[in-house]
């Protein structure tokens, strides 16, 4: 590691000698990522982004789009209004959800019920872009503040709390054009959001709303095998594209499903009441609500014109055969009903303190879908209804901070939280509004932790501190079962527990006024999630994977170097990542058993080692801005026993290269002209990067997306928003289709 340090190191030698900017005194809406005083909190990388920012430089609909210009982050996006948008770090892909954490307000929104892309994926929508007041994102498991869960960042978003009335109302509209293969949409989005603020004496009271209605691109598309020899048989269609697959076999794409149309609303209510001026205590309550339908479209029409969704047929001279799933798999239906509740208390003084419980709750999730074919299960038939209700979480939080001496700031801490997961799947009658009938699926199961952790800051000269810390977890899983109809399964499944410590150290160095060199270390245990130990095998045989599942072991280490002025930041971080045990889905024998199955395991020994570089400059010249960052990754599986093709390729979902660039230039008070850029190299989605097509269904493929936004301030209280993203209409895959060319508008009120 050392040897590979030194040799990509060259560049902090340039932070070092480089001369300060001269100061500024002018006022911007650009947030740098500040140095704080010493002692400091966070033992390591930050980053961070406020409100006016983002409204000045991203066309953000959703809250996770003010995330995509901040350095090596990735959400993976598909579409507005995205149920299913895990994040992606410097060291980890979008299958690796559990291996981040989202916070908002302190409450936790990422879904560690699963480690996947899906249903594990962060809970977005309980906050809008229009109340957020500041982003921030630690990167590394360097604090003892957050569980093993910190891997690859923590995410903190801050939403407002106002001092005086205000308002505001925001309307805005998207339009994506969308052609691959034999789809040609255009797809329209609105969104509506408004707030409302004042402070009474000791109480401040924040509410917000929001309103999201979204068309997607197709999701999926419905492909088969082409068959070498021609022939007859069949049924006669016309339509189909030739095309190969990510692993290069042939394949005839035969129609796009998954084609989304969404209705969102959110509602926040923030409440803080000042009990003495040093206390606060806080509550914030949040209602998600999501409607979602999605549809299937076929390629293939018969002599007389008629679209086919199943049967037999023949087309460009081949036979295949389309079972009812084909197309039906991509017909769905989605009633979400989500809530989430903080309360909090707070002091400050001799000593700082904050108490804070949360509860987010699957009141209603409920996923309809047809079993019978297209065009008759648009009408209803035969179908599905799986259930989540009754899944979420429960948190506990309580930390104190005080200056235990003029150079020593220490900081404890004691933690709680519960996830429960409980999916049944029951068959219907009617899978548009039928009643649920025979469960024929069902996984439960509850995890739960408990830990302490304590951090000092030591100033051990005016230049120097270091920091320590350490967390000691108590971690258990219970009440796992599991059940098939058909094939039959039916497993109790055993009880779990582990305990486990995670030692941290950083140095800080203050080598000058405005350069501060840093060494960090961390370990981090993250312990298996509910759908990670409880997952069903049915195929290729009916079997339970053996749930002993073991916490995957994350050896952290950073270098950095950043010069800071008045006009921002400039930053080099040399990384090195080691994870033993490390949790990922993939094929190997099921129970010990020469069959071979796809579920999650252990995987021996994960490496992720590279450099970021970051920069941050406010009037680089005068009235234009700067941000960027570059960062490589040497991703690769060091060690596995089941799967020995994967030693030494690349990690699923990890680029070795990503990139970002912002420029906003600022020609005249109250306008800003943005272009933003965001790049990826090659993905790979196998771990033995068998997937050699990037660019096709299924397949990951590199990306270069450029983004353009102009913001106009019309007056007091108007300001108007035009963007368009994707100017190039790039067509990528990140396994699903990604969005085209979009366009957008929005206009903002405030009071």
């Amino acid at each position: 590691m050392y040897t590979h340090f030194a040799l990509i190191g060259a560049p902090m030698l340039v932070l070092v000698a480089a001369p300060a900017a001269a100061e500024d005194e002018r006022k911007t809406d650009i947030i740098v990522t500040a140095r704080k005083p010493v002692p400091q909190e966070q033992p390591a990388t930050q980053a961070s982004v406020d409100a006016a920012t983002i409204a000045a430089t991203v066309n953000a609909v959703n809250v996770e789009d003010t995330l995509k210009y901040l350095p090596s982050l990735l959400v993976r996006k598909r579409h507005i209004g995205d149920t299913q948008a895990p994040l992606a770090t410097r060291t980890n892909g979008v299958g690796a959800s559990a291996r981040s954490l989202v916070y908002a307000d302190g409450a936790l929104l990422s879904a560690l019920i699963g480690n996947n892309n899906t249903n594990a994926s962060p809970r977005w929508g309980l906050v809008s872009p229009q109340e957020i007041a500041r982003i921030d994102v630690l990167y590394g498991p360097y604090s003892a503040a957050y569980p093993g869960n910190a891997i690859g960042a923590v995410v903190n978003i801050t939403t407002r709390l106002p001092d005086r009335l205000e308002a505001t109302v925001t309307g805005g509209t998207n339009l994506q054009t969308y052609d691959q293969y034999g789809t040609h949409q255009t797809l329209p989005a609105y969104q509506f959001g408004a707030t409302l603020g004042d402070r009474f004496g000791p109480l401040a009271l924040f509410g917000s709303y929001d309103h999201v209605t979204s068309n997607s691109q197709p999701l999926l598309f419905v492909t088969a095998t082409r068959p070498a020899p021609a022939s007859g048989a069949g049924t006669p269609v016309t339509g189909g594209y030739d095309d190969v697959n990510r692993t290069n076999v042939p394949i005839r794409v035969l129609g796009a499903s998954a084609i989304e149309h969404q209705q969102q609303d959110r509602f926040k209510l923030k409440a803080a009441l000042d009990v003495t001026p040093s206390i606060r205590l806080s509550y914030v309550g949040a209602l998600f609500l999501n409607d979602t339908d999605a549809v299937a479209q076929t390629y293939l029409r018969d002599a007389a014109g008629t679209p086919v969704f199943a049967g037999t047929v023949n087309s460009g001279s081949r036979t295949y055969t389309l079972a009812p799933a084909a197309f039906s798999g991509g017909t769905y239906a989605f009633d979400e009903r989500h809530w989430s509740h903080a309360l909090s208390a707070t002091g400050s003084g001799a000593v700082d303190w904050q108490v804070i419980g949360t509860l987010y709750d699957y009141a209603q999730d409920d996923q309809r879908s047809p079993t019978t074919a297209l065009p008759a299960a648009r009408t209803g038939g035969a179908g599905t209804i799986t259930r989540l209700g009754g899944t979420g979480w429960t948190t506990l939080d309580a930390k104190a901070g005080w200056n235990a001496t003029a150079a020593h700031r220490i900081d404890i801490g004691a933690h709680f939280d519960r996830f429960e997961l409980h999916s049944n799947r029951y068959v219907t009658d009617d899978w548009i509004s039928g009643q649920p009938g025979q469960l024929n699926l069902a996984s439960r199961g509850r995890t739960r932790t408990a830990a302490l952790w304590a951090q000092d800051a030591w100033r051990m000269t005016p230049a120097v501190t270091l920091t320590l810390g350490g967390r000691y977890e108590w971690w258990r899983a219970y009440d796992g079962s599991n059940f098939s109809l058909a094939p039959a399964i039916a497993a109790t499944q055993p009880v779990l527990t582990a305990a486990r410590f995670s030692p941290k150290a950083s140095l800080a160095w203050d080598a000058s006024p405005v350069v501060t060199l840093r060494a960090s270390f961390g370990t981090a245990w993250r312990f298996p999630t509910v759908g990670e130990l409880y997952q069903i095998v049915t195929t290729p045989v009916a079997a339970v994977p053996n749930p002993n599942l073991k916490p995957e072991r994350a050896l952290s280490e950073e270098l950095s170097a950043e010069h800071h002025d008045d006009h921002g930041t400039l930053r080099v971080s040399l990384f090195n990542e080691s994870i033993r045990d490390a949790l990922i889905s993939q094929t190997g024998p099921l129970n010990g058993t020469p069959t071979l199955a796809t579920f999650v395991q252990n995987v021996g020994r994960t490496r992720a080692r590279g450099v970021e570089a970051a920069v941050q400059r406010v009037d680089i010249v005068p009235r234009f801005d700067l941000t960027g960052s570059v960062t490589y990754a040497d991703a690769t599986t060091r060690e596995n026993a089941a799967f020995p093709a994967a030693v030494g390729k690349r990690l699923p979902q990890v680029p070795k290269w990503k990139a970002t660039l912002v420029g906003t230039w600022r020609p005249v008070d109250g306008v800003s002209l943005t272009a933003a850029g965001r790049y990826a190299s090659r993905f790979y989605g196998t771990l033995d990067n068998s997937d050699v097509v990037g660019n096709t269904y299924q397949g990951f493929y590199k990306y270069l997306v450029v983004d353009l936004r102009a913001q106009f301030k019309v007056g007091e209280h108007y300001t108007l928003g035009l963007g368009v993203d994707n100017v190039g209409n790039d067509r990528y895959f990140l396994f699903h289709p990604f969005p085209q060319r979009s366009f957008q508008a929005d206009l903002t009120w405030k009071l």
